[in-house]
């Protein structure tokens, strides 16, 4: 029961995020998002980490390059992306296609790192780009043109991102300790923040005293401290006391969330090609996660 209480929370929690970024990104601007997302989920683990080092529980050997990549890839980037296209997106339509990111693991991990996929997972990418079609009024070559690409365009190059991130952590980092790694790449998710906000937005920390209100501070503690801290020691747990298959059926569920949040909250529509463009995803998901890949082998090549 404990499990499943924490899968309800998290996918409640992940689902509010991105009315969390809705809120933020008219006070903080895009990458003011970033920065204040990333450090106050800092702020939530960084004791955690204190402990251990007190303890002598950190590892001894810390790859620091690899780290810096993490957390570049799994929050610096993908979350400047989805900040930016939430300027166009609603919060629902960017849950909806955030929840293509198993799909876009799966083709990342065929064209950068050598994994082979079975018919299934083929038939889930195909049926999830769909889905993604259906989204976007079957006009899907608009969103390459520059006018039109922020937005689905660049969610669907976070999910990228999260998608490669996931196959290099796997390769380079299994079995490290998550809470530090964790902290880490929120760290250097903060330093891309506020390298972004000092080329774009110079002068925002000048500025934003006044508009720190109640809502602008909900949504800091809402999106940093409960949705990038507390949640990855939600999911953590269900992956330790269930099984990582559990935990992954958050990736049903925060879509689902997310469009009741944003309804609720926002006002914003639930439509019938929103409701079918995410059935068709969900079918893609399914699929392209229906077994295990197998890593291709090359003659000559050497393992990693």
């Amino acid at each position: 029961m404990k499990l499943y209480g924490a899968l309800i929370s998290l996918s409640l929690i992940w689902g509010l995020s991105f009315v969390f970024i809705e809120t933020l990104i008219d006070t903080a601007g895009v990458w003011g998002t970033v920065f204040f997302r990333c450090i106050a989920g800092v702020v939530i683990l960084l004791p955690l980490v204190f402990n251990k080092w007190r303890k002598h529980q950190l590892p001894r050997s810390i790859p620091w390059g690899i780290l810096i990549i993490v957390g570049v890839f799994n929050a610096g980037l993908p979350w400047g992306l989805i900040a930016l296209s939430q300027t166009v997106l609603t919060s629902n339509t960017a849950a909806v296609l955030n929840a293509t990111t198993p799909i876009m693991t799966g083709l990342i991990g065929f064209l950068i790192f050598s994994v082979i996929l079975n018919k299934w997972q083929w038939s889930g990418i195909v049926i999830g780009f769909i889905g993604i079609l259906i989204l976007t009024g079957f006009e899907f070559a608009n969103i390459l043109q520059p006018d039109h690409f922020i937005g689905i365009g660049t969610m669907l190059l976070a999910t990228s991102c999260y998608g490669f991130v996931s196959h290099f952590t796997r390769r380079y980092l299994r079995g490290f300790d998550v809470i530090f790694l964790t902290s880490m790449a929120l760290l250097v998710g903060a330093i891309v923040g506020l390298t972004g906000i000092l080329l774009t937005q110079p002068n925002l920390f000048a500025s934003i005293g006044p508009d720190m209100d109640v809502s602008f501070m909900i949504s800091v503690i809402g999106l940093g401290c409960v949705g990038s801290g507390i949640a990855h020691l939600l999911f953590y747990y269900m992956i330790d006391q269930g099984s990582a298959e559990f935990a992954s059926m958050v990736t049903y569920l925060v879509p689902v969330t997310a469009l009741f949040w944003g309804h609720l909250l926002l006002g914003e529509p639930v439509t019938s090609q929103l409701i079918t463009g995410l059935v068709v995803i969900f079918a893609g998901v399914y699929l392209s996660t229906r077994k295990k890949r197998v890593s291709r082998s090359f003659v000559g090549k050497k393992a990693s």
